[in-house]
């Protein structure tokens, strides 16, 4: 018997969604420089169909439908009443994302592929689980770094003694943006060294940088810590206009692991005996990677490796860094009272 064939559908064309160029152009970045697309990623995979797109741009519908040959709606809700479905991308703005994800899980479909970060509140992020944990979709985000090689090989020799006992933590990286760049470095953090973030302290840098998706949104960066489970420290040093590489450190009592892209060096004390994992891309890029163990888990239940809820405790840890900032405290996970219903104004 053939393996079966899954159809798959892109909410939002965009730069992101249906690697669209000239959407890019306004955000002043190329589709080649991304680690994957969404309409990349499922159209690579032998076993799935893209086969419909949605967007409200006739621009995007247009240049989608000549690249893909997929049927392209105006309405993601038209696209999900009109066909039949089993994974859908959603790379839509972030506010929508709750919307979209519930209408799929309550019309069946049965995996869902969102962009983060994963809502705007804690409200939506989990309506999103509970809509998914009902119907029986699985719900994945686009933290790539979760689906490298070399960052899950990290979390294995962490894990296994490689670096001795974890004593400490450092991020930067030169964009602000806490909502869609900090989200990656603090997702990744959690999943390398299996700890999750407890407690928030965060200043924000107030220079008021435009954010590149327009004005109804606003995502600075800041400066902070993060306490992770066990007491793990956690250093942030991420302002608007730093001009510092992206990178995270993993220091522990017998070395430490620097991450450069998805390229990782590790040094030993003794001082006789360093490693530099390159970035592999044998594979395909992260979001390569993502779809096969999408299909992977569609096609027998295989279990997969990234589960939702942690994608929402990093969204919590980001809405915590903005909570500490204007409370002047600590702030302790899991969120509680008027902190839930901040609205990370992200796109």
């Amino acid at each position: 018997m053939a393996d079966p064939t899954y159809k798959a559908g892109i909410v939002g064309l965009g730069f992101i969604g249906g690697a669209d160029q000239i959407s890019g152009d306004a955000l002043g970045q190329r589709v080649e420089d991304l680690d994957g697309t969404h309409q990349k990623a499922l159209s690579n995979h032998p076993r799935v169909e893209l086969v419909a797109g949605s967007s409200r741009d006739a621009g995007r519908r247009e240049r989608f439908a000549e690249r893909t040959g997929a049927v392209v709606y105006d309405d993601w809700r038209r696209m999900l009443d009109e066909e039949t479905l089993d994974i859908v991308s959603i790379a839509t703005y972030t506010p929508v994302h709750a919307e979209i994800t519930v209408a799929c899980a309550d019309r069946g479909i049965r995996a869902v592929y969102c962009e983060k970060p994963v809502a705007s509140t804690m409200a939506q992020a989990d309506s999103m689980l509970q809509a998914c944990e009902r119907a029986g979709t699985l719900l994945t985000f686009n933290h790539n770094l979760r689906f490298h090689t070399t960052y899950r090989r990290l979390r294995d020799h962490i894990a296994n003694g490689g670096l001795g006992e974890l004593t400490s933590v450092s991020v930067q990286w030169p964009t602000g943006r806490l909502g869609n760049v900090g989200t990656h470095m603090f997702d990744a953090i959690q999943m390398v060294t299996g700890r999750p973030v407890m407690a928030v302290s965060g200043l924000l840098d107030e220079a008021g940088k435009p954010d590149c998706r327009g004005d109804t949104f606003r995502d600075p960066g800041g400066w902070g810590m993060l306490r992770l489970e066990g007491g793990l420290m956690v250093s942030v040093d991420a302002a608007d206009y730093a001009r510092v590489p992206p990178r995270i450190r993993f220091n522990g009592t017998e070395g430490r692991a620097l991450t450069s892209g998805h390229a990782i060096d590790l040094e030993y004390w003794g001082g006789d005996r360093r490693e530099h994992w390159a970035a592999d891309y044998s594979e395909g890029t992260g979001m390569d990677r993502a779809v096969r163990e999408i299909v992977d888990w569609l096609d027998d239940g295989t279990p997969f490796p990234y589960a939702a809820g942690e994608a929402v405790r990093t969204l919590e840890a980001i809405i915590a860094f903005h909570a500490s900032h204007r409370r002047g405290t600590w702030v302790e996970l899991p969120l509680k009272g008027p902190d839930r219903d901040f609205v990370l104004h992200s796109g």
